[in-house]
């Protein structure tokens, strides 16, 4: 028989786990020795922050290629087709949003594994949440381009199509950025087109503002540089 796929979401800051994870998703991990992860040195220090109770050189960490196949995922998926449980953990809070580990998932149904979502912090609902924008259409479009020409086509684009669908558009930026995009946004959009900037979630430093871009234009800038954050945009 088969083992379990878990769907382990992992913390967005340093904050001790009580702070994000439930009890039964905590121990849950503790339970398990195979984790399929993006970057096993960022699991460690994750399972570490989980007081994972066995030493971490018994557990096996099997990292995503950056360009998978379904081969890849195939022989992720071994352990778990022996019989033996694993987790994907994602380094954007809930694995599969937002998040190359989707592939997986699917992978794992398409072999009849039992996936098992667990509950815990997922940057992008949450940003969506504390946002006030439209909860009911959104869409995430990860990365923007980095030429800024192209960049700022791409966030015309995006508003001229929140404007006719009511859509909230959500994108991330690499944290040196930020500051970088934020000015683009500002220089780029309609004044009253609402922008909400949701940095360094669930931590001690979070700082969350929903603004239109013409009082964006008139605000101090924000602290928001090498935090992790996600922008959000929504054209009334």
């Amino acid at each position: 028989m088969a083992g379990r796929l878990y769907l382990l979401p992992a913390g967005l800051g340093d904050s001790p786990w009580q702070a994000t994870l439930p009890a039964q998703a905590r121990d849950i991990a503790c339970r398990i020795d195979y984790f399929i992860v993006e970057n096993a040195k960022t699991a460690r220090a994750e399972l570490k922050r989980l007081e994972y109770p066995r030493p971490l050189r018994e557990v096996e960490t099997a990292e995503i290629p950056r360009d998978p196949t379904a081969a890849d995922w195939l022989r992720l998926l071994q352990p778990v087709l022996a019989g033996r449980d694993a987790a994907l953990m994602s380094e954007a809070g809930c694995p599969a949003v937002a998040d190359p580990g989707a592939g997986l998932v699917r992978a794992a149904h398409g072999q009849e594994i039992r996936v098992v979502p667990l509950v815990g912090p997922s940057a992008v609902l949450l940003a969506l949440m504390a946002s006030g924008l439209n909860g009911q259409s959104f869409a995430f479009h990860g990365y923007l381009p980095i030429p800024e020409t192209e960049r700022r086509e791409r966030i015309t684009v995006l508003e001229q199509q929140s404007r006719r669908e009511r859509r909230t558009q959500i994108f991330i930026e690499t944290p040196y950025r930020n500051a970088t995009l934020l000015d683009t946004l500002k220089e780029a959009c309609q004044p009253a087109t609402l922008l909400c900037v949701a940095a360094a979630l669930t931590t001690a430093e979070e700082w969350i503002a929903t603004r239109t871009i013409g009082q964006w234009r008139r605000a101090p800038a924000p602290a928001i540089a090498r935090k992790p954050a996600l922008f959000l945009l929504l054209a009334e």
